[in-house]
């Protein structure tokens, strides 16, 4: 095991003993240099190349290593400035010289230009690389979803009309700085008011109220659609505003029919035509059984026998588990090279189709937590399906170790591809952490 010998090494001295997890991720960047190249293009596609200056921008490796040492130890892009300068080990790890240290704002810069399908790359050669080295060997698979919610406040139509007031004003208080002279007509005091009154009253007057804070929204709007047609502005950051307040227009358009449809002609609103946050526009309404209601995006993930994450889909809208597992299964073998034998996972995947294509894949043992009507389970044995349903219930375990050991049960990353480097982040560093728990293991 190359892996385990250049480890060893590493490992007996003293500042990569007191972090193994630092020591192990190290060592791979060392050993398989095509990780860092794998994110080479996201990171150096805003970058001037120019012969002047101080070259003052860290390199593609700094960057890598600065994203997994943030987080594996879960800091914010300020923490991670500090970090450079009061850890050892940090600069150690991110190799950068202690009087030099990169601003926070440098490496948000390059990190968030991450791409989620090369985050799903470098996951995938990580896996690969525990396969080889024989921490995995994909005989066992089980499949289970999760939620992590984004970063918004529980959204009501009153909440959203005043988001859109609010917003609108904020904007247009900006644009006054940038020009002088602006004027406009402020109606975010009377839509406060009738915001708080919307929350505490129920009954006939709160449809009444609404018509009274749809009566302002529409003259919020009038303000903002009077401001835009004075341009042109001067400045760049005039201008910069400007689209920000069509854009925002536009939205506050679409939020304006929702809640008229829903509050004052009392219709039913399909959920793809909803607004749930106007800042995190992503987000989906996502009711998994009988539990309460969560704002966010599902996502699906597949471990083996050795806890690793080996399959991880970030998912729009609210898809049925059912549907998730011939999509897995396919990737798995795709990506891998190999079909496992045994499978296992929660009821809500249970499907004679799913079934029939597990069986289809040379998968011999096909186990689902709880079967309905005619489907039942394959396995060789009475006793194999037991343990499978008894060593499937161990995947809550690794979600919880993901979402508690990486704060991943609402994501604070802003934007839908954000959300899902965020995410794929979170998997690497915890893939990262199963992996020296198993190499720690034999030293």
């Amino acid at each position: 095991m190359k892996l385990f010998e250049e480890f060893k090494l590493k490992f007996d001295k003293p500042d990569w003993a007191r972090d193994p997890e630092l020591g192990l991720i190290d060592t791979i960047l060392e050993l398989h240099p095509h990780l860092v190249a794998l994110l080479q293009e996201d990171i150096t596609k805003s970058q001037k190349t120019s012969v002047f200056g101080r070259k003052d921008t860290p390199s593609v490796e700094q960057i890598v290593r600065a994203a997994i040492y943030k987080e594996l130890k879960g800091l914010d892009y300020r923490q991670l400035d500090y970090h450079q300068t009061d850890s050892r080990i940090c600069s150690l790890f991110i190799i950068i010289d202690e009087l030099r240290p990169y601003s926070f704002q440098l490496y948000q810069k390059y990190i968030s230009q991450i791409s989620p399908d090369n985050l799903q790359k470098v996951l995938m050669e990580l896996n690969k690389i525990a396969i080889n080295e024989g921490i995995e060997d994909l005989e066992k698979i089980r499949q289970d979803s999760t939620i992590v919610e984004t970063n918004i406040h529980h959204p009501t139509n009153n909440s959203i009309l005043w988001d859109c007031i609010k917003e609108a004003y904020r904007l247009l208080g900006h644009l006054r700085e940038e020009v002088k002279g602006l004027t406009y007509l402020d109606y975010s005091k009377q839509g406060k008011k009738t915001y708080f009154k919307i929350n505490n009253t129920k009954g006939d007057v709160r449809k009444d109220l609404f018509y009274k804070q749809l009566g302002l929204f529409i003259k919020t709007i009038n303000q903002v659609s009077n401001v835009i047609k004075k341009k042109p502005f001067s400045s760049i950051e005039a201008m910069v505003l400007e689209m920000e307040l069509e854009k925002h227009l536009e939205l506050m358009g679409l939020v304006h029919d929702m809640v008229y449809l829903k509050e004052i002609k009392e219709q039913k609103v399909a959920n793809d035509a909803k607004i749930f946050s106007i800042y995190e526009r992503h987000t989906d309404i996502i009711m998994k059984g009988s539990r309460e209601i969560q704002f966010g995006h599902k996502v699906d993930l597949c471990s083996g026998k050795s806890n690793l994450v080996l399959h991880c889909q970030i998912l729009r809208g609210n898809p049925n588990d059912s549907t998730l597992f011939v999509p897995a299964v396919d990737a798995i073998i795709k990506n891998y090279g190999k079909a496992p034998r045994d499978y296992a996972t929660d009821g809500g995947y249970a499907s004679l189709v799913n079934q029939g294509h597990a069986k289809g894949k040379g998968i011999i043992n096909i186990v689902f937590n709880k079967i309905v009507g005619s489907l039942r389970n394959i396995a060789t044995s009475k006793n194999m399906e037991t343990r499978l349903k008894k060593w499937r219930s161990g995947m809550e375990a690794v979600i919880s170790n993901i979402k508690r050991g990486f704060d991943l049960r609402r994501c604070t990353w802003k934007g839908w591809e954000h959300f899902e480097a965020k995410v794929l982040w979170s998997v690497i560093a915890y893939n990262i952490r199963v992996m020296t728990a198993h190499v720690v293991k034999l030293v």
